[in-house]
């Protein structure tokens, strides 16, 4: 059992010391780390077998810039079960970006807040530090902001380079890209501020782009998230962007224009421009959808809706200020939303489920693409920096939910379903979370039983080091892995 330990931490200089994304539970670690024979608090079930990833934002150098959270270099954290038994280790993913900074032993890039557009490096640090997602054989980890996908060895984490998808896909890939597990097929999008302002594509099972697609919008958007059916693909064109007025002043402020509705483009999965049906929706923000479905004439799509996308511009504040209130607050009207969209009518249909703040929902992978009737999601305090204080679990069919609090300065992260050794229902599975707890400056990994979540951990898997809070995570199953190194 690890008993001793030396963690190593960024020295930050006086203009970094009070920015909250790089102190307390978000303080970046500078150790790269293996773990075995961990301690445990309870036990950790025997039929859970696989690896739960997850990725975030941890800057390897002192910040150049006003340090912005979503500027931190990603960092994937990793632990794996098997017989009982728990392995952490973690790595830095290994961007382009990184790598001219480690040649240099400094930050080059002085981020989100005040890009350099002369940087010949970027103007901003592409640092794959938002999503991570399996296929073929590999994690690929992604960039909220669009950027190139990263290919990393899914045992190792050892950053095997960026890929173009066999040469064929001409752009970025946004952060939210979608495997369908039955089909082993990829759906990504990218966008930006040239015509026809964003793209879509697949990507076979192999790793090889078969469609591009553009996807003709008014303007430069920033969309966030896709869904994926059986058979379709939803795409996004919301009325949050780049304020056109401040372009001309020579300034990049993002505004919510809640005076144009929200458009969804959908799409058959392997269709072209002209196969695109457009619908209209109340103007809205979605940073993440839940899952959708076809369901004969519909497509029935499931999300967390933003009502407030951008913090309001009434009083006078720094732009850290700005920041902090645009990541935590604008969470604050995020409520689980149901869209119908008629493909025979052209009609949308829209309501609210649950007046509950909550956000990063997670599904059973191996459903998405198909009917589910549960989600698990982090829900959000009105703290003016992001943090998970507790799950939920949404029963679409009865209508219940089920919450579980980490409790007093305790602070998690997004939650995978990891389906238990012959599941024999939905929900028949384990929920995934690693932790910080503040008052002990000690992180940990729950393991909750998704039937039973109000009942708390079945386990509690002690790090002797901390998981800095961060984004998205994932769940392989052990047979899925196992597989890939025998083929």
């Amino acid at each position: 059992m690890v008993t001793a330990y030396q963690e190593e931490t960024l020295t930050l200089p006086p203009q970094h010391a009070g920015n909250p994304y790089l102190t307390g539970p978000f303080a970046p670690v500078l150790n790269q780390d293996i773990f075995t024979d961990l301690e445990v608090i309870g036990e950790i079930p025997r039929d859970l077998h696989g690896t739960y990833y997850r990725n975030g934002p941890n800057p390897k150098y002192v910040p150049k810039g006003r340090y912005h959270w979503f500027d931190g270099d990603g960092m994937l954290h990793a632990l794996s079960f098997e017989d009982g038994k728990a392995v952490y280790r973690n790595r830095w993913i290994e961007t382009e970006g990184l790598v001219a900074e480690d040649a240099e032993r400094r930050s080059l890039f002085t981020g989100l807040i005040e890009p350099d557009p002369k940087n010949p490096l970027g103007y901003i640090k592409d640092n794959a530090n938002t999503d991570v997602i399996y296929h073929k054989g590999n994690l690929l980890t992604l960039f909220y902001r669009a950027g190139k996908p990263y290919v990393v060895d899914p045992h190792t984490l050892k950053t095997i380079g960026a890929t173009d998808f066999g040469g064929k896909w001409k752009g970025l890939v946004s952060a939210h890209a979608k495997v369908d597990e039955h089909t082993g097929e990829l759906m990504i999008f990218d966008y930006g501020p040239k015509p026809p302002y964003m793209h879509y594509g697949v990507v076979s099972p192999e790793g090889e782009l078969v469609n591009r697609t553009p996807i003709p919008l008014p303007g430069w958007r920033l969309p966030h998230d896709i869904a994926i059916t059986r058979q379709y693909t939803v795409l996004m064109d919301m009325p949050v962007f780049v304020d056109p007025e401040a372009v001309k002043h020579g300034k990049q402020r993002i505004d919510f224009f809640p005076e144009i509705p929200t458009r969804f483009a959908v799409i058959p999965r392997h269709g072209g421009e002209a196969d695109i049906r457009w619908f209209e929706a109340e103007p809205c923000y979605i940073y993440h959808v839940v899952n959708a479905w076809d369901n004969g004439d519909e497509v029935v799509m499931d999300v967390c809706r933003v009502s407030q996308p951008v913090a309001e511009r009434g009083a006078r504040m720094s732009d850290l200020d700005r920041m902090k209130k645009v990541l935590a607050e604008a969470l604050q009207s995020a409520r689980y939303h149901r869209y119908r969209f008629n493909l025979k009518t052209g009609a949308t249909h829209e309501e609210q489920l649950w007046d509950i703040t909550s956000e990063f929902p997670m599904v059973d992978l191996n459903r998405m693409g198909t009917p589910t009737r549960y989600s698990y999601h982090v829900t959000l305090p009105p703290l003016d920096t992001l943090r998970f204080d507790g799950l939920v679990k949404y029963d679409t069919q009865t209508g219940a939910q089920e919450e579980y609090k980490f409790g007093p300065g305790r602070w998690g992260s997004e939650a995978p379903f990891a389906a238990r050794t012959d599941a024999v229902s939905e929900d028949d599975g384990y929920l995934l979370s690693f932790l910080h707890d503040e008052n002990s400056g000690r992180s940990e990994c729950l393991i909750l039983d998704a039937v039973k979540l109000t009942e708390g951990p079945l386990a509690r898997v002690m790090l002797p080091r901390r998981v800095p809070l961060g984004f998205h995570a994932t769940w392989i199953p052990g047979l899925t892995l196992d597989n890939e190194v025998s083929s």
